[in-house]
């Protein structure tokens, strides 16, 4: 908050703060809510406005009708408050600045020279004159028509740019009054390099700004994207493997973001049949990972917090198990703790997602090959079976403590647990552990003659909406879509592999406020740190990539899959 404004008339040698001559009341004086207030906080803040010397502040005073006598008053008033209003004497003062009626300039030099005015564009002042202009000031409305809504129109655009840099080489600051108030606008006002943005709602103000690092981001190097060849694209053809690839809280919103910040282009953009997830889980419109990811996993809705179980607490079968029956291996992925709730209802049985211990032991009666995350503890020191790790590897599971290890097989069931560091965010230095964990997975399991199974989960695009972090978002979809190129790549040389693309919800509630696709550039807002309800995408290429087209409840994923695997086997 760098300026207050008050409205000020003079009645009965008083000075009021009111918008209108009608609206003025006996406690409503301008020492009583501005000066009074303002000096006190001067003092507690060792003389000066801001605890912080290096933020300043002025007090705007709009006189509404009657300078000359307002002026006078005013000077009188100031003058019990010593130098807290005398930017002459310290710079770290609360300047006073007037505004509305103000004197004509050659009478600027009759006033105290700690008083400064407003000035105008249109209005031609000498340098000695412009030596008490503290800010430059108009009427957004004598240069454009805009509501605030979208973008002014080039023309007007033009005219308010020339007055901004006008004043700015004048060596002045300038402010637009009667502009909307509202996020649009304050966005379009600081690109067009405004230095004061005017609001009625302070807080919303501050609380926007105060969130720029996380709101905000920009790439400024794009990375390629494959064009796909289409061959089996959609044609008629046996599904031998799919891929399904869940971004975890991925909505329309965080893809689009993606988009942007890749300068107006993603992998994820060139697949042609799309359709619409509807996510909501058995006891509520608003699905949680488990529930979600569940109903993918099993064909079935069932409650929040519930893994691979009905909403009679009795465990349902999954793809994983289900396809066993029929000679498919499967592998199962996250860049995050693979006993979270989206992977873990591919391999698990429990009513409480956070039962890490449990869903780790279920692992012992899973149809899983590959099974790649994070949470070592879970496994290597189970609280509920001490001896887990050797039933796993008795069960013929490879224990890999590393991608480094991980990436050196060639066969065989893979426990691949990470070090927790391993599957850092994007933003920390992650690197492409989902893309090559895919790939290294493609590799194993597409040895087998009667074809694979796999689910990866790009599983922070998640955390990313739940700390209303927009970088952390926009990365990790970047991070997803480079393993989406991977997968679209083997599908074109493979020909019977089905790829799906979709998330088990939204999260955060992203909206996107302002983009700038040429420079990768982004701005959002987040209304929510928890999940929504609306609909997520579906996108699939490969063979019978027809049948995810349209919109249907995520339990017909499960269902589709199914059909497509097995109807020929």
């Amino acid at each position: 908050m760098g300026s207050v404004e008050a409205d000020v008339f003079l009645k009965n040698g008083e000075l009021f703060v009111a918008h209108e001559s009608a609206e003025i009341k006996a406690s409503r004086t301008l020492t009583k809510l501005y000066l009074l207030p303002l000096a006190s906080l001067f003092k507690e803040n060792g003389n000066q406005a801001f605890k912080n010397s290096n933020q300043k502040l002025q007090l705007v005073i709009d006189i509404k009708e009657d300078h000359l006598n307002v002026l006078n008053k005013l000077i009188s008033e100031l003058k019990q408050f010593g130098d807290v209003f005398n930017s002459i004497t310290n710079s770290n003062v609360i300047k006073i600045v007037i505004s509305g009626d103000m004197p004509i300039p050659a009478n600027f030099k009759s006033w105290p020279n700690y008083i400064y005015f407003d000035g105008r564009p249109e209005i031609k002042y000498t340098p000695e004159e412009l030596k008490r202009i503290a800010m430059i000031s108009q009427d957004i409305k004598k240069y454009s028509a805009w509501n605030g809504k979208g973008m002014p129109t080039p023309t007007d655009l033009a005219k308010l740019k020339k007055v901004v840099d006008d004043a700015h080489q004048a060596g002045k600051p300038f402010r637009f009054w009667a502009t909307v108030d509202n996020a649009n606008t304050w966005i379009v006002l600081s690109r067009l390099g405004a230095d004061w943005i005017n609001t009625d709602h302070p807080a919303q103000l501050a609380e926007f700004y105060s969130h720029q690092e996380k709101l905000t981001y920009t790439n400024p190097n794009p990375y390629p994207v494959y064009t796909p060849n289409y061959k089996s694209d959609g044609i008629n053809k046996k599904v031998k493997n799919v891929i399904l690839l869940i971004g975890d809280g991925m909505g329309l919103a965080q893809i689009h973001a993606g988009l942007v910040a890749n300068h107006g282009d993603l992998n994820i953009s060139r697949i042609k049949n799309i359709g619409f997830s509807q996510t909501a889980a058995a006891n509520s419109d608003n699905t949680d990972s488990a529930a979600g990811a569940t109903a993918m996993a099993t064909g079935e809705k069932t409650n929040n917090r519930y893994i691979g179980m009905g909403t009679d607490n009795k465990n349902r079968t999954n793809l994983v198990d289900t396809l066993s029956g029929f000679g498919i291996k499967s592998g199962i992925i996250s860049v995050g703790d693979i006993t979270d709730a989206t992977p873990a209802a591919f391999y698990s049985h429990q009513t409480e997602r956070t039962m890490s211990n449990e869903i780790a032991a279920d692992l012992l009666t899973s149809k899983t090959d590959i099974l790649v995350g994070s949470n070592q503890t879970a496994f290597l020191s189970n609280k509920k079976d001490a001896g887990l790790m050797d039933k796993l590897i008795k069960s013929g599971f490879t224990l890999n403590k590393n991608f480094a290890d991980f990436s050196k097989q060639t066969s065989g069931k893979q426990l691949v647990l990470m070090e927790n560091d391993e599957t850092r965010s994007m933003l920390k230095g992650r690197g492409d552990i989902l893309r090559q964990s895919l790939l290294k997975s493609v590799e194993i399991l597409n040895k087998n003659p009667k074809g694979f199974f796999i689910m990866a989960e790009g599983a922070q695009i998640d955390h990313g909406g739940h700390s209303n972090d927009l970088p952390y978002v926009v990365t990790e979809m970047h991070d997803f879509d480079k393993t989406i190129e991977s997968a679209l790549r083997f599908a074109d040389q493979n020909e019977e592999t089905l790829v799906i693309i979709t998330a088990d919800h939204e999260t955060g509630g992203l909206t996107l406020l302002d983009a700038e696709t040429k420079s990768g550039k982004i701005t959002g807002h987040f209304s929510t740190d928890d999940h929504t309800n609306i609909m997520v995408p579906v996108f699939a290429y490969g063979p019978q990539s027809g049948e995810f087209r349209g919109m249907y409840p995520n339990t017909d994923i499960f269902k589709k899959i199914m059909m497509l695997l097995t109807k020929s086997k």
